[in-house]
Parts: structure tokens; sequence; C-alpha cells
């Protein structure tokens, strides 16, 4: 049966049997109550403007409002929202059955599945900033028959119902800062589901509190649209030549002309010498590196550039939509594309520019050969109050945001 005549019923069958088995691809195991919620919630409820076959597509968001050429509402793909539940699943003792969950941006879909996860004597409040957001969720929700879940219009950067706590809060647009409100409507041991903009870089992290800190848990690579409001948090970019870009999530002061000349130089490559099998996992080594740029003192940027630039040969990144790169006078310096052998292993390397290039691009190399070495360890944060002093913080590298003190370790795999 092609794709044009499937009925909804076998579309949504296929898409689930698609994300179980890139759950299994990827190491994961999908919880039975995740799957159970996934086969129980028609999602073309919630997009009645796409097509039945883009509904069910596993791998893809589907828009629903724009402003100009921004999205900035969607109903995420399915397999986040399942790697994302399954985090929560997996982070809250006891599992989601009974469980007060606060959804912080809402498309409707996420909130019905949280409605299935947490049961009769669980509830699910879903909040969004934007009134025709929360009037389209209200509609999609009650055609699809969870009238029972609470659909709020606030700014979630304040407390949504003062005064009370959840054990769950799932956020599902980017943020780069944990409000106090959240830390405050969490319970005790409560867990937070975050798309948090980390060094640059976007992970869904799933973090339990303790006290007047969160640690935590579990990670995954995500992308979201970005949060509106009081919690908002612009992102700059410096171009540094014809279709290269830098990107600043922090306060980072770049001299774009510096930079400039030093891309501008002959490059340097350097190679960590090693070889690794096509499905070794690099998904926290770049995290790894901007913790280390940032403890060796130089500044961590993200080098991002146009396919033009890339297959002119101005740079070579690993990923173009986002590679941790270093700063400092002498060189600038990123992680560059593989380097395959004939046996189809394959080599991790560093580009540089610059005077001081060759140390620079050996640096990394040595980076990534000390990640392996430490067997390619991952990341755990720490966040604790914008106020704690330097001499209370864990050991770790520290970045400061504007309500928190992020502390990043990493631990062996």
């Amino acid at each position: 049966m092609s794709v044009e005549t499937a009925s909804g019923e076998d579309l949504h069958a296929a898409m689930v049997d698609q994300l179980v088995a890139d759950h299994a691809e990827k190491g994961l195991v999908m919880r039975p109550e995740v799957e159970a919620a996934l086969r129980s919630v028609p999602r073309h409820l919630f997009t009645p403007d796409a097509a039945l076959a883009e509904a069910y597509r596993a791998d893809q968001a589907v828009v629903t409002k724009r402003i100009g050429d921004e999205a900035v509402s969607s109903v995420s793909a399915p397999w986040l929202i399942a790697e994302m539940l399954g985090q929560a699943a997996d982070a809250v003792d006891g599992g989601l059955a009974g469980r007060h969950v606060l959804e912080i941006g809402s498309g409707g879909y996420n909130a019905a599945l949280l409605r299935e996860l947490v049961g009769p004597s669980g509830s699910v409040t879903t909040v969004d900033i934007d009134r025709e957001v929360t009037d389209r969720a209200t509609a999609c929700l009650t055609a699809a028959g969870y009238d029972d879940v609470a659909v709020v219009c606030a700014d979630a950067e304040q407390p949504v119902n003062p005064g009370r706590t959840y054990d769950l809060i799932i956020v599902t647009v980017g943020a780069w800062d944990i409000s106090p409100a959240w830390t405050a409507q969490l319970a005790e041991n409560g867990t937070l589901v975050v798309p948090l903009r980390t060094f640059g870089m976007t992970r869904s992290w799933a973090i339990r509190r303790t006290g007047d800190r969160l640690i935590s848990y579990s990670q995954r690579l995500c992308g979201f649209v970005s949060m509106q409001g009081a919690g908002a948090h612009q992102v700059r970019y410096v171009d540094i030549a014809d279709g290269v870009h830098l990107r600043l999530d922090e306060d980072q002061q770049v001299d774009r002309r510096a930079v400039g000349e030093l891309l501008a130089q002959p490059q340097t490559q350097a190679w960590a010498g090693v070889s690794l099998p096509p499905r070794t996992v690099l998904a926290d080594l770049d995290l790894w590196l901007a913790s280390r740029i940032t403890d060796a003192g130089q500044l961590f940027v993200v080098l991002t550039a146009q396919q033009e630039a890339v297959d002119s040969g101005v740079v070579a990144p690993a990923w173009r939509f986002g590679t941790p790169a270093a700063l400092d006078n002498g060189a600038f310096c990123y992680r560059s594309t593989l380097r395959w052998n004939d046996d189809d292993m394959f080599d991790l390397g560093a580009c540089a520019h610059g005077p001081d290039a060759a140390s620079a691009a050996g640096r990394m190399v040595g980076q990534m050969r000390a990640w392996l070495d430490s067997g390619s360890p991952s990341p755990v944060l720490q966040v604790l109050p914008a106020g704690t002093p330097d001499g209370d913080l864990p050991a770790g590298t520290v970045l400061d945001k504007r309500h928190s003190r992020f502390v990043l370790t990493f631990t062996p795999a």
C-alpha cells in the first residue's frame, strides 16, 4: 500500500513501529507505557492543516504558526517527543502514572500523550504565552477527547499556579536558562525535562530537583523553536567570511575583522590518529570540547556555515549547522570533518588558521583523544541559583546565566 492510499490508522501504526525500531537502533528501549500512549493518541487530529502522510512522519515536526519566515509554534517531531517522554518516565521515580505534570509550550499532541501516561489519577496542565496557540491546543484536545487537560495562556517565566507543585515539568520550547519559577513549582525530587542551550548547543536535559539545585539524569541532542516572553534570549551571529558565521549564545565579545583575518590565513589540519567504527556516537564530544576550551581560558564559539562555503573549501566543519570552535589571539580552530580509511573506519580532526594554527589544532585533537581515552564520558549538568558563591559550587566548568550557575562535569558512559 502506498503512502498516498494508506489510511490514518495504517500510517499511525507504521509511525510508532518506526519509532520503536529507531530507538532500538540507537541502543534505547522504548518504555511500554510510552509506546502505548503513542499508539493511543491520533496525531493527525493535532495537525489538521497537514496531510495524513505529513502528520505521521516519524522524523518531521509540523509547523503550526509562523511569523514571517520564522517558525514560532509546531507539533514536534515524533522521534523527539518519544525520547523526551522516555527521559521523563525514566527520571521520575515510579514512573508517570498518577503524577501531576506541567507542560510549558502547547501544541496539544504532547499534552494528550502525557494525559495517557499519567492516567485517571494524574493531571496535565499545559501553558503557552500565545493565545492563538492555546486556543488551537484547546480545540485539538477537545476534538481528540482530552478535554480534561487544563490549558492556560500565560508567560511561564512566572508561576503558572502559585503555590502548586508538579512532579514533572516538561518544556517543549528551546530555553537558554532555567526560570526560578520552574524550580519553585517542582516538587522535591521532581523532574524537569527541558531543551536547554548549553555552550551554544541544545540538549533535552532530564534534571532532578534536590533542594535548591538541579542535577541531570540524562540528556539528548535536540532542537526546538525558541522561548518567547521574559525568558527569551537572543542568539547573535557574527559574519567572519562569505557564508561563514559565529553563533554566540552567551555574552562573548568577538572582533569580527580579527577572526576574518585569521580565517583568511592558510589552513592547518591535525588528526587524532584514531580508528573508530562507523557507529561510534560522538554526541557528547562537542560539549567536552566546549568545556575544555573554556577551562583553558580560550573563547568558545560555535561555527556555522552555508553549504557554498563548505563546498568551496573556506571551512570544513564537522557539522555546518554548529561546530565547536576555539578562538584566541593566535589561532581560530574548530573540529573538522571526519577522515575515512579503506577499512571503513574514521579519524577525528581539527582545522586551524593563524600564526599559532599548528599548536591550536594539536591541542584540540589532544582533547579529542583525552575524551576517547576517558571512555567517551557523558556530560552531567548541575544547576544552582545565580547567587551561589564560587566556594559552594561543585568542581567543573562553570557557565553563568541570568538566573542560574551551570556546572558541567563528565562521567564515564
